[in-house]
């Protein structure tokens, strides 16, 4: 079992700064959920394309998180996201500038590659330098903190939007950014020489050769469909759809959902604060990840069929069952440290890069996806409440396959 290599006073100073990055990026990812029925207006957006606008930033993301893994482990987190984050700091300015789709759709997908590290150089740090026991309490106290960027993106934004209009919103931003990476140049150490030096004779393919270790592994595979399908809908659907299904299935106004996305997220927040809690106990106790999930995760699959089966019935509970549904899928999220410690620290950076390109990948592919179905079946004059329920109902199928398949894969190499 690792051992920190920093003291307490240092651990929380670079936790801290850090966290200030993530919730920056949480923020812009969200952003986009409250916003929705602005930009549509504004733009004359399809279901479709709102999908496609939300999941630009995920696409982004996702296209970085394999060489991300192996710059990581290269050059450490400190190098890295500081280089990226001013890709962030241009999505944003892109953003408020934009005057059509496609200068929106751009700026989203700069975001997503600028804001692609602030999660994976943390936890690729936390590997290296924190216990096991604090690691998986850092990685769930960081979501935690990516709950409190999502929860800044509902109500206050929504207050804000009629004082200074959402353009205004993304200049502020990328100030913001840009203040995090001041913090972060300031309290996160550099990566030693010694912790990326060659340990082979065949430098160019090392990269190669440990992704392809990475894809290999039992446990990595075992845990894949659920980062693409649950961790990956979880996200697109507290980021995007779950607001549309207010509105359009509920029939909440604009403001009452922004409401309703507060809540959901402040409920994410002390459902990561929890985890960050019990985690070291749990673990001590002989629970890990894989019986969690195991246990955990049909509570999920309930609701979200729940959910579809109601339709414009569950007006008046749908807000708190969203919230419900999103706080049974946290268990999933469990996986990636423990994807993570199923390593060595020298493969960490890029087994979190390969599982997180998963994850986002399939935010990416459920955004657009649920949108093309909504507008597909409406074109078939299919009422959009019904529009909306079958694709949700294919998108649960899908979480049911790839949680079917977790209970069936074996997570170690048997010899």
């Amino acid at each position: 079992m690792s051992t920190s290599t920093m003291s307490r006073r240092t651990a929380v100073l670079v936790f801290v700064a850090f966290a200030a990055a993530y919730f920056l990026s949480a923020l812009i990812r969200a952003i986009t959920a409250t916003l929705s029925p602005a930009l549509t207006h504004e733009f004359v957006l399809s279901a479709g394309d709102l999908g496609l606008l939300a999941g630009g930033y995920f696409l982004g993301f996702a296209a970085t998180q394999l060489p991300l893994g192996s710059w990581l482990d290269q050059y450490g987190p400190k190098k890295v996201v500081l280089s990226l984050l001013t890709a962030a700091v241009a999505g944003c300015a892109a953003f408020a500038m934009a005057i059509s789709f496609n200068g929106l759709l751009l700026a989203r997908v700069l975001s997503g590659i600028g804001v692609s590290a602030c999660l994976m150089a943390p936890l690729t740090g936390y590997r290296r330098w924190y216990a096991a026991a604090s690691q998986m309490r850092a990685n769930s106290w960081m979501l935690m903190t990516g709950s409190l960027g999502m929860l800044a993106s509902t109500l206050p934004v929504q207050w804000l939007m009629p004082l200074i209009g959402w353009r205004p919103l993304f200049w502020g931003l990328a100030a913001l950014v840009l203040l995090a990476m001041a913090l972060i140049a300031w309290q996160v150490p550099d990566w030693p020489a010694a912790a990326h030096a060659p340990t082979d004779k065949t430098p160019a393919s090392s990269a190669q050769a440990s992704y392809a270790e990475v894809w290999r592994h039992p446990f990595f595979r075992k845990m894949a469909p659920m980062g693409f399908f649950i961790y990956g809908g979880l996200v697109a659907m507290q980021t995007l759809w779950v607001t549309p299904w207010l509105i359009r299935v509920s029939g909440w106004t604009d403001l009452e959902a922004a409401n309703g996305m507060f809540w959901l997220n402040m409920a994410m927040l002390l459902t990561f604060l929890c985890w960050g809690l019990l985690n070291p106990w749990l673990a001590r106790r002989g629970y890990g990840a894989e019986q969690l999930i195991t246990y955990g995760m049909p509570l999920s699959f309930t609701l979200l069929a729940l959910l579809i089966v109601a339709g414009s019935e569950g007006t008046y509970w749908a807000g708190a069952a969203w919230a419900l549904y999103c706080m049974a899928c946290s268990f999933v999220a469990l996986a990636q440290p423990a994807v993570a410690m199923a390593f060595p620290s020298t493969l960490a950076g890029r087994a979190l890069s390969a599982y997180n390109l998963l994850i986002f990948s399939g935010v990416f592919v459920v955004q657009w996806g649920v949108g093309l179905i909504i507008d597909a079946l409406k074109a078939l004059d299919y009422p959009e409440v019904q529009a909306f329920q079958y694709a949700m109902g294919i998108y649960l199928l899908c979480t049911l396959g790839s949680y079917v398949y977790f209970l069936t894969a074996k997570s170690h190499n048997h010899t």
